[in-house]
């Protein structure tokens, strides 16, 4: 016979207070459940391995190398994974954090990523593991004729992976510029010279993102990634400008147009002319003023970055 459960069950009286001076130890942080560890028995769904689980956007301030050798701290978003094997319920993701927080005082940069990504692999028991640190590096910037300086702000993600034993360390830099298109700037000068009409040649913030993998022991600055670009595409977008500017503008725009093609492989002859990198990836995006789409492309260099699927935020996450 089935018994009916009361409406109203009895519980016992619990204390609806906080209990500030409650303090815990060992045996009682013992008895904690913790299902995040718990049997394979608790698993939901298929018994899979799952390449990454982890946290994102975790912040903190770390510290910077600049490579004038004076050094800044910067607020860094984190991101960071391991494998979990298929018999595994979970991870403690908290490890991640405090792996982190062991280690940001005390080094710099990929400092912080070797050191960190050793100790949640012990930790958590990992084959595989990867983090990410992405944050916005300040450099001060010339105008073109006027002498003014401004503050431009590069958007860069550090990555260490650890995949079977191996260590690669990457570089996402992202390169915002002006490209003036070649075809309008002709059609443009071909209606003043045969009309003698009026006419401008349309052009648009554009932008790049560039990932390299960084090879041996030489250290690939900030600075020199942005120096490389600006070599590449010189039309780098100006931080403060007068007049002078202005037309200075102008006129580095006429002598340097540029096809959204032309980008990406004026980036790559720059990158490969690099020895301190290995396999890259240029993926460009020039925000028509013309069309009311985007223009784009997309150049890899070597495996790490090759892909036969295009993940449907590769191009709409690029926002000059």
């Amino acid at each position: 016979m089935t018994q009916n459960r009361p409406l109203n069950p009895v519980y016992p009286p619990l204390n609806r207070s906080y209990p500030s001076d409650f303090t815990v130890d060992d045996q009682y942080r013992a008895s904690l459940p913790d299902l995040q560890n718990g049997p394979a028995s608790l698993i939901v769904g298929a018994r899979r391995l799952i390449q990454h689980v982890g946290i994102s956007n975790f912040r903190l301030p770390i510290r910077y190398r600049r490579k004038d050798g004076g050094e800044i701290v910067l607020e860094t978003s984190v991101t960071g994974t391991v494998s979990l094997d298929a018999e595994r319920k979970g991870i403690n993701m908290s490890r991640i954090m405090r792996s982190f927080y062991a280690h940001a005082e005390q080094q710099f940069s990929l400092g912080v990523l070797a050191a960190a990504v050793s100790d949640y692999k012990d930790h958590l028991d990992a084959f595989d593991a990867r983090l990410q640190m992405r944050l916005s590096y300040p450099m001060r910037v010339g105008s073109l004729r006027s002498g003014l300086e401004g503050w431009q702000y590069y958007d860069i993600a550090m990555e260490l992976i650890d995949q079977g034993g191996e260590r690669l360390r990457v570089m996402h830099f992202d390169y915002v510029y002006s490209s003036t298109c070649p075809c309008s700037l002709e059609l443009s000068e071909h209606a003043r010279e045969s009309r003698g009409q009026l006419a401008t040649p349309h052009s648009q913030r554009s932008i790049a993102r560039i990932s390299v993998v960084m090879n041996g022991h030489d250290k690939l600055w900030f600075e020199d990634m942005v120096a490389l670009c600006r070599r590449a595409v010189a039309t780098e977008t100006q931080v403060m400008v007068k007049r002078e500017d202005e037309q200075a503008f102008a006129e580095l725009n006429a002598a340097n147009p540029i096809f959204v093609e032309d980008a990406v492989r004026a980036f790559a002859h720059e990158l490969e002319a690099d020895p301190r990198i290995g396999d890259f990836r240029v993926i460009a995006s020039h925000q028509e003023s013309l069309h009311s789409h985007d223009a784009v492309s997309l150049l890899t260099e070597g495996p790490t970055f090759e892909q036969v699927s295009l993940d449907p935020a590769t191009f709409a996450g690029l926002r000059a």
